[in-house]
């Protein structure tokens, strides 16, 4: 068996792989040598190419809100900085909003505290009167709201595959190597991995691991002996056209779960489906019931255009979802002082992965958090079993 090494092994190349790998990179205090494993290089049934590819500030948690301000930050560069060979990659980022809608006394109080913190943390988020979203929205049925909270800035949606491939591109050039392999066995010794062994029989040495593995990260974390809450919720995502004309559409967040927005041509929407219906679960069939039974009578309700629409194509992804509190699972296990976790994202880590991959490069490279303080994000809570409760999951 071939033995190579490295300073540090990235098992996962997406969106979170791919910027861990970028940010260590770019890393002027972090000399080392990088590897990303990716099983699939074509990366189509990986989580980013299926998401529904939003960006939002728009949460309770105080971390989530900075996170996902850095994601815009560094969006907002993303031509400039991974620029490679005078080509710059464009992630289409549109900045139209989201619309998180409440249709009860509670539900606005809680669009209320949120706006509080978010705008708090540097959001640049409104509150809105039913009164001034029939103003501002006129195809939108307000009848039955209280309140609507809207980006103003910042939020929107993009193309995450483009983003991907971009950080992916700019970390190559800036030394990482990619290799399309799977890890069947981390090798560890007092404490400490050590290295890997993959499916192609090569044993690859390391100083450091870094588990972005995705819906594959518990089964990794199993062979250290950490239970890591995880579980692959499976995502369907329908295209649909409508004669409706929505000047200046959000992604509209509806007080049932359910999601809408402008995609080319047409719509893109979804729902969660009931718990007792979400169980563990890795195929990619669509879930046609939820969009003939579920979000049709919803988007008629409250887009009343949305009457007349035809299902154009569905697709399905996966969640990797943190079943303790729906937020990452960032940083070393207390077991293992140099294998780092970045899982659990439960939906947010295409947002997510720039501060996350920044975080994780600076873990390796100085020992703690120099940009954000991410720490309570950390193992301690789940092995206390203090969950964050994140109270904006879409």
């Amino acid at each position: 068996m071939a033995t190579t090494d490295f300073d540090v092994i990235i098992v996962g190349g997406a969106a979170v792989g791919s910027a861990v790998a970028y940010f260590l990179g770019k890393q002027p205090d972090f000399s080392g040598t990088v590897l990303v494993i990716e099983k699939d290089a074509s990366y189509q049934h990986s989580a980013t190419a299926l998401s529904a590819a939003s960006i939002r500030h728009q949460f309770s948690t105080v971390e989530n809100i900075q996170m996902s301000l850095f994601g815009t930050q560094f969006l907002r560069a993303f031509k400039h900085d991974m620029a490679v060979a005078g080509e710059a990659p464009d992630p289409a980022f549109c900045e139209r909003g989201y619309l998180f809608l409440a249709d009860s006394p509670e539900g606005e109080s809680i669009l209320q505290q949120n706006q509080q913190r978010q705008n708090a943390c540097g959001a640049d988020i409104a509150l809105l009167t039913p009164a001034a979203m029939d103003q501002r929205f006129p195809w939108l049925n307000t009848d039955d709201l209280y309140a609507g909270s809207l980006g103003l800035s910042g939020e929107g949606w993009l193309d995450a595959y483009g983003m991907m491939q971009g950080m992916r591109r700019k970390a190559i050039e800036l030394g990482v190597q990619y290799r399309q392999d799977e890890v069947v066995e981390i090798l560890h010794q007092g404490g400490r991995v050590t290295g890997v062994h993959t499916a192609q029989g090569q044993k690859i040495q390391c100083q450091y691991l870094v588990n972005a593995a995705g819906i594959g990260a518990r089964a990794l974390a199993e062979q250290l002996g950490i239970d890591l809450p995880i579980e692959a919720r499976k995502r369907s995502v329908f295209y649909f056209h409508s004669p409706a004309q929505l000047p200046d559409c959000p992604m509209v967040i509806d007080p049932t779960g359910a999601y809408f927005r402008p995609e080319g041509e047409g719509f893109i929407t979804g729902i969660a489906p009931n718990p007792e219906d979400d169980p563990e679960c890795t195929d990619f069939n669509v879930q046609h019931e939820l969009f003939e039974e579920v979000l049709w009578p919803i988007l008629a309700h409250r887009v009343p255009q949305f009457e007349a629409l035809r299902l154009m194509h569905s697709w399905a992804g996966h969640y990797d979802m943190n079943t303790v509190d729906h937020n990452v699972i960032l940083g070393c296990h207390p077991s293992f002082e140099n294998c780092y976790f970045a899982n659990g994202f439960s939906g947010h880590g295409m947002q997510q992965a720039p501060a996350v991959g920044r975080a994780i490069s600076e873990l390796i490279t100085y020992g703690s958090y120099q940009s954000l303080d991410l720490s309570r994000l950390g193992w301690g809570r789940i092995l206390a079993n203090e969950p964050i409760i994140e109270l904006n999951v879409v």
